[in-house]
């Protein structure tokens, strides 16, 4: 089965740091804010490395944990072999898991360490991840300096990071169960058209996860996709309708939830911070939530076997939270 269940895992805490743009948007629960997109640094991948490294400090200190007490940090972003987090955490002296599924990679990130924790390997570990407008777009598509005409389909990678602490004492954030995606490829070969690539993957999770826990769709107060966007959000409910007849109403996409229609973001956000941010900042802030199902999407593409025109496999995973 790709579901599973989990015993004694909870969230206890987070930290987020946002870019301006993010700031200026419709999120307005957030720790730190760049005032620009260096950060104070000389590149723009060195400021994303700062993002990793700030939230990580600031969880630690928040929580009075040393370095000592975390068992594991998992981390993953967008860039060429994950290398923003694996420089991070190469400032800690904490062991280390960097996994990569790409915008879903938050959630592989708690699944891995529910799975430690529930299984007893573990009592603290941190899930961190980030994206960098900037660095994220120049290496899938064009530089912003190119002045590349964008098509109504594109996302906008959002400038964040987010750290998790996820532990085995009691909270009132319970991880409850996970279903981990396959990797679907529906022959979609369009990299400016992110949303049409994740979203039948995550109509398969959501559908796999309701088969495997013998569960309707009603059973959760909501349901939080990652970054489908306008366009990708529209395919997945069409799909759940038509192929699985599901009929979901209790939904929200995280990547249409952080910025304005003014500032001109096409289909809306993307990137692995996308959910965090919306899951913490704005989601379980209302506290008008009890059970929620994220499902994290991502693009698996590469530069290299897009240019020959092979089809993008996507991924999608699922955490289902229990707020006590």
């Amino acid at each position: 089965m790709a579901s599973k269940r989990f015993s004694n895992v909870y969230i206890k805490d987070n930290f987020s740091v946002v870019g301006p743009l993010e700031r200026d948007g419709l999120l307005k629960i957030y720790d730190l804010v760049m005032d620009d997109y260096y950060y104070g640094e000389k590149t723009f991948e060195q400021a994303e490395i700062k993002m990793q490294k700030i939230v990580l400090d600031n969880l630690l200190n928040k929580n009075k944990l040393s370095e000592s007490k975390i068992d594991v940090l998992i981390g993953g972003d967008l860039i060429n072999q994950i290398s923003i987090s694996s420089y991070n955490a190469s400032k800690f002296r904490i062991p280390y898991l960097g996994v990569y599924s790409a915008c879903a990679s938050y959630v592989e990130e708690l699944i891995i360490a529910s799975s430690l924790i529930s299984g007893k390997l573990a009592k603290n570990v941190v899930a961190i991840t980030s994206s960098h407008n900037l660095n994220a777009e120049r290496q899938f598509r064009y530089p912003v300096e190119y002045g590349a005409v964008k098509k109504h389909t594109t996302t906008f990678t959002t400038t964040a990071s987010v750290a998790t602490l996820i532990t085995s004492e009691q909270t009132n954030i319970k991880v409850e169960s996970a279903t981990i995606g396959k990797a679907l490829d529906m022959g979609v070969t369009d990299t400016n058209n992110m949303g049409a690539v994740m979203a039948p993957a995550a109509a398969e999770t959501l559908n796999t996860h309701l088969l495997e826990m013998k569960r309707s769709v009603n059973y959760y107060d909501l349901v939080l996709t990652g970054d489908l966007g306008l366009v990708g959000k529209e395919i997945f409910l069409e799909m759940l309708n038509k192929q699985f007849n599901i009929n979901l109403k209790k939904y929200m996409d995280a990547g249409t939830e952080i910025y304005t229609n003014s500032q001109d973001t096409y289909a809306g956000a993307s990137g692995p911070v996308a959910l965090p941010l919306v899951l913490f900042d704005k989601v379980l802030s209302t506290k008008k939530y009890k059970k929620i199902l994220i499902i994290a999407t991502g693009s698996l593409q590469s530069v290299q076997l897009a240019n020959q025109k092979l089809g993008i496999p996507g991924i999608a995973h699922a955490i289902s939270l229990e707020v006590l």
